[in-house]
């Protein structure tokens, strides 16, 4: 199983057999897709808008479309709550979530443990990404500007691309579980 997470393309073969029984067009009108569920799964859709919202305005600023400072009121606060809610979700997560679905369903121990690696190697993507965020602005003013962008876009780029892997890999192998067991039996409801 390649669980890279910058090269996986999905689960392989012997863990998708609930999202085989549970496919995603199915969820929205699944009984068992209770509010704990629908919360989680709107958190995520939020990381996603908020990621790309973070990236289309980098890509904007880079472009000569936005002024420095004007840029930076809005930029700041938003990379600042993104990056700490995202640490708060994935330690809720790997704290509560995850060893109830591992026991609730042990032939996706395998899963849970890709899991949990994504989750370390997201936390060093955001490391990296808070670092050379601090230093693009830092730098909005002077000569170095473009090349600490550069340097800043490169790394919420790769934050951003293994997020949307980790999201999706995630749901496709929580979210049937979820409507395999209900969520009251589950204990999360």
């Amino acid at each position: 199983m390649d669980d890279t997470l910058d090269t996986r393309t999905g689960w392989p073969q012997d863990l998708k057999f609930l999202i085989a029984r549970y496919p995603r067009e199915a969820w929205p009108g699944h009984a068992n897709l209770g509010q704990t569920a629908r919360f989680w799964l709107a958190r995520h859709d939020g990381f996603r808008e908020l990621g790309r919202a973070l990236a289309g305005a980098t890509a904007e600023f880079r472009a000569g479309g936005v002024a420095p400072r004007a840029f930076q009121g809005w930029f700041a606060p938003r990379l600042q709550h993104f990056l700490s809610q995202l640490h708060e979700h994935h330690q809720v997560e790997d704290f509560h979530y995850f060893p109830v679905f591992r026991a609730a369903e042990q032939r996706l121990a395998a899963g849970f443990d890709v899991l949990e690696r994504d989750h370390e190697a997201i936390h060093a993507a955001i490391l990296a990404t808070v670092q050379s965020a601090n230093e693009f602005l830092q730098s909005l003013d002077d000569a170095d500007a473009r090349f600490a962008g550069d340097r800043y876009a490169e790394a919420s780029e790769k934050l951003l691309r293994q997020l949307l892997r980790h999201l999706a890999d995630e749901e496709d192998l929580i979210v049937p579980v979820i409507l395999d067991r209900s969520e009251e039996a589950l204990g999360i409801g």
